[in-house]
Protein backbone atom coordinates (compact mmCIF):
# COMPACT_ATOMS: atom_id res chain seq x y z
CA UNK A 1 0.00 0.00 0.00
CA UNK A 2 1.29 3.59 -0.71
CA UNK A 3 1.99 5.47 1.79
CA UNK A 4 -0.76 7.70 0.56
CA UNK A 5 -2.98 5.73 0.87
CA UNK A 6 -1.67 4.08 4.32
CA UNK A 7 -2.23 8.31 6.09
CA UNK A 8 -5.81 8.35 4.34
CA UNK A 9 -8.61 8.63 7.20
CA UNK A 10 -11.67 6.54 7.64
CA UNK A 11 -13.80 8.54 5.25
CA UNK A 12 -11.49 9.71 2.58
CA UNK A 13 -10.58 5.53 2.03
CA UNK A 14 -14.57 5.46 2.36
CA UNK A 15 -14.59 7.52 -0.47
CA UNK A 16 -12.24 6.07 -3.14
CA UNK A 17 -14.10 2.80 -2.34
CA UNK A 18 -17.42 4.17 -2.95
CA UNK A 19 -16.57 5.61 -5.76
CA UNK A 20 -15.25 2.80 -7.60
CA UNK A 21 -18.14 0.68 -6.12
CA UNK A 22 -21.01 2.78 -8.29
CA UNK A 23 -18.89 1.02 -11.28
CA UNK A 24 -20.17 -2.33 -10.62
CA UNK A 25 -23.19 -3.82 -12.15
CA UNK A 26 -26.79 -4.60 -10.86
CA UNK A 27 -25.75 -8.07 -10.42
CA UNK A 28 -22.79 -8.55 -8.62
CA UNK A 29 -19.75 -9.37 -10.57
CA UNK A 30 -18.61 -13.07 -10.54
CA UNK A 31 -22.07 -13.93 -9.49
CA UNK A 32 -24.02 -16.27 -11.80
CA UNK A 33 -27.84 -16.90 -11.91
CA UNK A 34 -28.65 -20.31 -10.16
CA UNK A 35 -31.75 -22.14 -9.17
CA UNK A 36 -30.55 -21.25 -5.39
CA UNK A 37 -30.73 -17.79 -6.74
CA UNK A 38 -33.37 -17.13 -9.42
CA UNK A 39 -34.50 -13.95 -8.13
CA UNK A 40 -33.44 -9.83 -9.12
CA UNK A 41 -29.84 -8.75 -7.82
CA UNK A 42 -29.95 -4.98 -7.58
CA UNK A 43 -27.45 -2.34 -6.41
CA UNK A 44 -28.57 -0.52 -3.20
CA UNK A 45 -25.59 0.99 -2.17
CA UNK A 46 -24.02 3.21 -3.62
CA UNK A 47 -26.50 4.67 -5.45
CA UNK A 48 -27.57 7.78 -7.44
CA UNK A 49 -27.01 11.27 -4.70
CA UNK A 50 -30.34 12.07 -6.80
CA UNK A 51 -32.92 9.70 -4.86
CA UNK A 52 -33.90 10.96 -1.56
CA UNK A 53 -33.43 7.48 0.14
CA UNK A 54 -31.48 4.35 -0.25
CA UNK A 55 -31.58 0.64 1.38
CA UNK A 56 -30.34 -0.35 4.93
CA UNK A 57 -30.30 -2.88 6.80
CA UNK A 58 -31.70 -2.89 10.66
CA UNK A 59 -33.82 -5.14 13.15
CA UNK A 60 -37.23 -5.78 13.78
CA UNK A 61 -38.91 -2.39 15.78
CA UNK A 62 -35.37 -0.45 15.79
CA UNK A 63 -35.79 3.03 14.12
CA UNK A 64 -32.49 4.24 14.62
CA UNK A 65 -29.75 1.70 14.77
CA UNK A 66 -29.21 1.08 11.01
CA UNK A 67 -26.61 -0.70 9.09
CA UNK A 68 -25.61 1.67 5.95
CA UNK A 69 -22.69 -0.65 4.46
CA UNK A 70 -19.91 0.88 1.91
CA UNK A 71 -21.30 -1.36 -0.97
CA UNK A 72 -24.90 -3.65 -0.35
CA UNK A 73 -26.13 -5.92 -3.45
CA UNK A 74 -29.47 -7.11 -2.59
CA UNK A 75 -31.29 -10.52 -4.22
CA UNK A 76 -34.96 -10.68 -4.14
CA UNK A 77 -37.23 -13.12 -3.87
CA UNK A 78 -39.15 -14.13 -7.17
CA UNK A 79 -42.25 -14.66 -4.78
CA UNK A 80 -44.68 -13.08 -3.20
CA UNK A 81 -45.49 -16.11 -1.79
CA UNK A 82 -42.06 -16.69 0.17
CA UNK A 83 -40.57 -13.39 0.60
CA UNK A 84 -37.27 -12.67 0.90
CA UNK A 85 -33.91 -11.26 0.43
CA UNK A 86 -29.87 -12.20 0.55
CA UNK A 87 -27.44 -9.13 0.58
CA UNK A 88 -23.78 -8.62 -0.25
CA UNK A 89 -22.08 -6.52 1.45
CA UNK A 90 -18.44 -4.71 0.93
CA UNK A 91 -17.01 -2.95 3.97
CA UNK A 92 -14.22 -0.99 3.62
CA UNK A 93 -11.98 -1.25 7.56
CA UNK A 94 -9.21 1.83 7.64
CA UNK A 95 -8.92 0.18 11.10
CA UNK A 96 -8.84 -2.73 13.35
CA UNK A 97 -11.56 -1.42 15.75
CA UNK A 98 -13.43 -0.07 12.47
CA UNK A 99 -12.95 -3.75 11.37
CA UNK A 100 -14.23 -5.15 14.91
CA UNK A 101 -16.90 -2.66 14.78
CA UNK A 102 -18.60 -3.78 11.64
CA UNK A 103 -17.73 -7.26 11.28
CA UNK A 104 -20.36 -7.09 15.14
CA UNK A 105 -22.87 -6.21 13.13
CA UNK A 106 -23.30 -8.95 10.70
CA UNK A 107 -22.38 -11.51 13.61
CA UNK A 108 -24.59 -14.28 14.09
CA UNK A 109 -27.87 -13.39 16.23
CA UNK A 110 -30.80 -14.81 17.55
CA UNK A 111 -32.79 -11.72 15.96
CA UNK A 112 -33.72 -11.32 12.06
CA UNK A 113 -32.01 -8.67 10.32
CA UNK A 114 -34.34 -6.60 8.00
CA UNK A 115 -33.34 -4.99 4.76
CA UNK A 116 -35.49 -1.66 3.90
CA UNK A 117 -35.85 -0.55 0.55
CA UNK A 118 -37.43 2.77 0.52
CA UNK A 119 -40.25 4.27 -1.51
CA UNK A 120 -37.64 6.59 -3.64
CA UNK A 121 -35.24 4.11 -4.45
CA UNK A 122 -37.78 1.21 -5.68
CA UNK A 123 -39.41 4.27 -7.78
CA UNK A 124 -36.28 5.63 -9.32
CA UNK A 125 -34.73 4.03 -12.49
CA UNK A 126 -32.27 1.25 -12.16
CA UNK A 127 -29.34 2.78 -13.88
CA UNK A 128 -28.30 5.51 -15.87
CA UNK A 129 -30.34 5.05 -19.40
CA UNK A 130 -32.45 2.74 -18.20
CA UNK A 131 -35.79 4.43 -17.21
CA UNK A 132 -37.28 1.12 -15.97
CA UNK A 133 -38.29 1.93 -12.19
CA UNK A 134 -36.49 -0.82 -9.73
CA UNK A 135 -39.74 -2.58 -8.34
CA UNK A 136 -40.60 -3.29 -11.90
CA UNK A 137 -37.30 -5.77 -11.78
CA UNK A 138 -38.64 -7.25 -8.27
CA UNK A 139 -40.95 -10.44 -9.71
CA UNK A 140 -42.29 -10.23 -5.94
CA UNK A 141 -44.12 -6.92 -6.40
CA UNK A 142 -46.75 -7.17 -8.91
CA UNK A 143 -48.51 -3.12 -8.70
CA UNK A 144 -46.52 0.47 -7.71
CA UNK A 145 -45.25 0.01 -4.13
CA UNK A 146 -46.76 3.18 -1.99
CA UNK A 147 -44.98 1.80 1.03
CA UNK A 148 -41.50 0.73 1.70
CA UNK A 149 -40.70 -2.91 1.10
CA UNK A 150 -39.23 -4.45 4.08
CA UNK A 151 -37.94 -7.95 3.91
CA UNK A 152 -36.37 -10.53 6.28
CA UNK A 153 -32.78 -11.26 4.82
CA UNK A 154 -32.32 -14.85 3.96
CA UNK A 155 -28.25 -14.99 3.32
CA UNK A 156 -25.71 -12.88 4.38
CA UNK A 157 -22.14 -12.90 2.91
CA UNK A 158 -19.78 -9.42 4.07
CA UNK A 159 -16.53 -8.84 1.80
CA UNK A 160 -13.79 -6.88 4.36
CA UNK A 161 -11.87 -4.87 2.46
CA UNK A 162 -8.75 -4.26 4.99
CA UNK A 163 -5.63 -1.96 4.66
CA UNK A 164 -2.34 -3.85 3.82
CA UNK A 165 -1.12 -4.68 6.84
CA UNK A 166 -4.10 -5.46 8.10
CA UNK A 167 -5.49 -8.07 5.88
CA UNK A 168 -2.07 -9.87 6.17
CA UNK A 169 -2.22 -9.91 9.54
CA UNK A 170 -5.30 -11.26 9.86
CA UNK A 171 -4.70 -13.66 6.87
CA UNK A 172 -2.04 -15.08 9.12
CA UNK A 173 -3.69 -15.62 12.34
CA UNK A 174 -7.36 -15.37 12.09
CA UNK A 175 -10.17 -17.22 10.63
CA UNK A 176 -13.00 -15.39 9.26
CA UNK A 177 -16.73 -17.05 9.91
CA UNK A 178 -18.47 -18.52 7.29
CA UNK A 179 -20.01 -15.43 6.27
CA UNK A 180 -17.26 -13.22 5.95
CA UNK A 181 -14.76 -12.08 2.93
CA UNK A 182 -11.47 -10.50 2.97
CA UNK A 183 -9.26 -8.52 0.51
CA UNK A 184 -6.64 -5.25 0.31
CA UNK A 185 -8.16 -2.48 0.24
CA UNK A 186 -6.39 -2.20 -3.05
CA UNK A 187 -8.61 -4.30 -4.66
CA UNK A 188 -11.21 -2.52 -3.54
CA UNK A 189 -10.06 0.87 -4.75
CA UNK A 190 -8.37 -0.02 -7.89
CA UNK A 191 -10.22 1.15 -11.63
CA UNK A 192 -12.69 -0.92 -12.78
CA UNK A 193 -11.83 -3.44 -9.60
CA UNK A 194 -15.29 -5.69 -11.06
CA UNK A 195 -13.17 -6.80 -13.83
CA UNK A 196 -10.44 -8.05 -11.95
CA UNK A 197 -10.43 -12.03 -11.87
CA UNK A 198 -9.19 -12.29 -8.48
CA UNK A 199 -12.38 -9.85 -7.28
CA UNK A 200 -14.53 -11.94 -9.61
CA UNK A 201 -13.68 -15.15 -7.98
CA UNK A 202 -13.62 -13.86 -4.51
CA UNK A 203 -17.36 -12.68 -5.11
CA UNK A 204 -18.50 -15.79 -6.68
CA UNK A 205 -17.31 -17.64 -3.45
CA UNK A 206 -19.47 -15.12 -1.40
CA UNK A 207 -22.43 -16.62 -2.97
CA UNK A 208 -25.64 -19.14 -1.64
CA UNK A 209 -24.59 -21.58 -4.72
CA UNK A 210 -20.51 -22.21 -3.26
CA UNK A 211 -21.63 -24.22 -0.65
CA UNK A 212 -22.68 -26.73 -3.37
CA UNK A 213 -20.82 -29.70 -4.88
CA UNK A 214 -23.51 -29.41 -7.28
CA UNK A 215 -27.05 -28.16 -7.26
CA UNK A 216 -29.69 -30.38 -8.44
Amino acid sequence: MSEALRRKPYHALDQLVRMQLKKWPQQPPGVVSSPKQPGTWLRGRPGDPSVAAHPFLKVPGSNRLRTLPDGLWLHFSPSAADPYVDILCIEACSSLSNLLDKRSRFAPSTTSLLAFCPVPWLLAPVQAGDPTPRWRLIRMLKEEPTQPLVLPVRDVRVVFGLKSRHYEGFARSQVPQAHEYFCPMEALIAERSHEDPDMRALISRASATANFMRLP
